[in-house]
């Protein structure tokens, strides 16, 4: 006699195919509000940048490419333009007088950007200490910082005056004959470097700063234990530890003395013979002197482009120290 088995609902054995296909559909009616919710808060922090962002187009993107079109164009300030493609721009390499500008803005880089670096760390290394003197001393060098570019050089323009002024005076004290420092052809240009050093030097000294007061104080003290000295600490605690702010300082002054206008117009006008005058200063005066704009146009394009390379130098520099 064989045993019948009965099979009941109760017993049964579900079907797996139905079940996954009920989470399944049930997982995609979670899913979907949920990516709803996602786009939904998407659209939303859009409109907490959109102002942002209109004015970034609006203000730097717009003219960039504005400008770059204008460049290819014989222009002037009262609206007329004829297309002329690349012809300013071969005639801005042809122009002894912009290539000298070119020459002498980097000729000014090189004066100012290396003193600026290194005179800013050492009153940052001098200062760096928690006292009343040298909380004075730190306002007292970023003061000139605050002044504006007519006070500085109305200052320093009396300093190097060949009649009266400071330096002239302290030369006639030992018997020297005054220099007439800004209608040197070689001096002016190192006469502003010097006016823009003692003007800027309170940002460097600041980022220095507040480099160093990052620096864990557990270095220190295990090169203390290691008997060395301060040079030996500078070079193998201090300076390690700051390179990064050191690669930043260097960059920005780099990025700021390429604008360099404002002392050169206000001291020299360029002169003597084209000697101090910078890229800026070439642009102002074709555009709003010659009122050559596509032109003056064109020369912002190349201007441009040396500072959009200064500040890829920066990425690139910041990138490699974060990658070791």
């Amino acid at each position: 006699m064989t045993r019948t088995e009965v099979i009941t609902p109760w017993t049964r054995e579900p079907d797996v195919s139905v079940a996954a296909g009920q989470l399944r559909d049930l997982g995609q009616e979670r899913v979907q509000p949920a990516r709803a919710g996602i786009r939904q808060s998407r659209w939303s922090n859009m409109l907490y940048v959109a102002p942002y962002l209109f004015l970034y187009v609006t203000l730097l993107v717009y003219p960039l490419f504005a400008g770059f079109w204008l460049s290819l164009h014989k222009a002037d300030l009262f609206g007329g333009r004829r297309f002329v493609g690349l012809e300013n721009f071969v005639r801005l390499f042809n122009d002894q007088v912009f290539l000298g500008a070119v020459g002498n803005t980097f000729y000014f880089i090189v004066l100012t950007v290396p003193a600026l670096a290194i005179i800013g760390l050492g009153l940052a290394l001098a200062l760096n200490r928690h006292t009343r003197t040298a909380a004075i001393l730190r306002g007292v060098f970023f003061s000139s910082s605050v002044l504006s570019v007519t006070i500085v050089t109305l200052l320093w323009k009396v300093v190097f005056a060949p009649d009266g002024g400071f330096i002239a005076n302290v030369l006639e004290v030992f018997g020297r004959p005054p220099i007439a420092f800004l209608s040197d052809a070689d001096l002016a240009l190192p006469a502003i470097a010097v006016t823009t050093i003692w003007w800027c030097i309170g940002l460097p000294m600041m980022l220095f700063l507040a480099a160093l007061q990052q620096v864990p104080r557990e270095l220190y003290e295990a090169a203390a234990l290691d008997n060395a000295g301060r040079w030996k600490t500078l070079w193998h605690v201090t300076l390690p530890s700051i390179r990064r702010t050191f690669a930043l300082v260097v960059i920005i002054e780099v990025v700021l003395q390429f604008q360099l206008f404002g002392q050169a117009y206000l001291m020299t006008q360029g002169g003597p013979n084209n000697a101090s005058r910078p890229m800026v200063l070439f642009i102002f005066e074709v555009g709003f002197n010659r009122w050559d704009v596509g032109y003056a146009v064109a020369a912002g394009q190349i201007l441009f482009c040396l500072i959009a390379i200064a500040a890829l130098a920066q990425y690139f520099v910041a990138r490699r120290k974060e990658a070791f």
